[in-house]
């Protein structure tokens, strides 16, 4: 597999870790309202099918990285019932809305934010029986380190399901997927949430991640088992499974 350059928010030279965080925190009050309205309500189907690879595992204990305002963690706790979920993320104004939701679906008990480096988690391993990210590892600083620390807190046999952005090869669908991104969504982004270089990076960040084949090869090479991939919508969008 070919490195690629690390593609950055805003190209400061702070880091991405940095970056990546200070763009979450901008883009926080309108971040739901722009992931419904720009992949036109999809992304909701997206996360029920990722969450239907823990049905049969019934999973009590579930860790949601880069959960961001919660959506994932929601979801969870209401079709898969656990006992305990706890979300993490850097960027602590989409935690501050994540728990505004959470609050307002009476979910206090089972839900916990906290703010969280998924590079350096504090928890003990084997802590959870799942670990779920929905469209996060693309934006981890260092990808393996990332992927590392999910797996050392997940007990053994407990699985990883991971939602990420992917990219279309079937024509014409890829031209009208790559025109869209590049171009439209940015600058309906840059309309609406008033950060130009968001929704930019998005269409880059996609286009340098190791998607399908090299993602599974990398998982395969920290440890996880049995790793699987499932696109989604002509391969916008692909579903990462494995086991510990």
């Amino acid at each position: 597999m070919e490195d690629k350059p690390m593609v950055t928010p805003y190209g400061t030279g702070e880091g991405k870790k940095a970056e990546v965080e200070r763009m979450f925190d901008k883009i926080a009050p309108r971040y739901d309202l722009l992931n419904r309205v720009l992949s036109l309500g999809i992304d909701v189907q997206w996360r029920k099918k990722a969450l239907a690879y823990l049905k049969n595992d019934h999973p009590q204990t579930l860790l949601d990285v880069a959960t961001g305002t919660a959506d994932v963690a929601l979801m969870a706790a209401k079709t898969l019932s656990p006992a305990s979920i706890t979300g993490i993320d850097i960027a602590n104004q989409m935690l501050d809305l994540g728990r505004i939701k959470i609050k307002n679906q009476g979910l206090e008990s089972v839900i916990t934010l906290e703010t969280g480096d998924s590079e350096n988690l504090r928890f003990a391993d084997w802590s959870f029986d799942a670990v779920t990210v929905a469209f996060g590892v693309r934006n981890f600083e260092n990808l393996e380190k990332g992927l590392a620390e999910m797996h050392r807190v997940l007990r053994t046999g407990g699985r990883v399901v991971i939602l990420e952005f992917s990219k279309p090869n079937i024509f014409p669908f890829k031209q009208l997927y790559n025109t869209y991104f590049k171009y439209v969504l940015p600058l309906i982004g840059r309309l609406t949430s008033r950060d130009v270089r968001a929704y930019t990076y998005l269409f880059e960040s996609v286009q340098t991640f190791p998607e399908g084949q090299d993602f599974l090869n990398i998982l395969s090479k920290i440890g996880y088992q049995n790793p699987t991939c499932e696109r989604l919508t002509f391969g916008i969008c692909s579903i990462y499974s494995a086991t510990k």
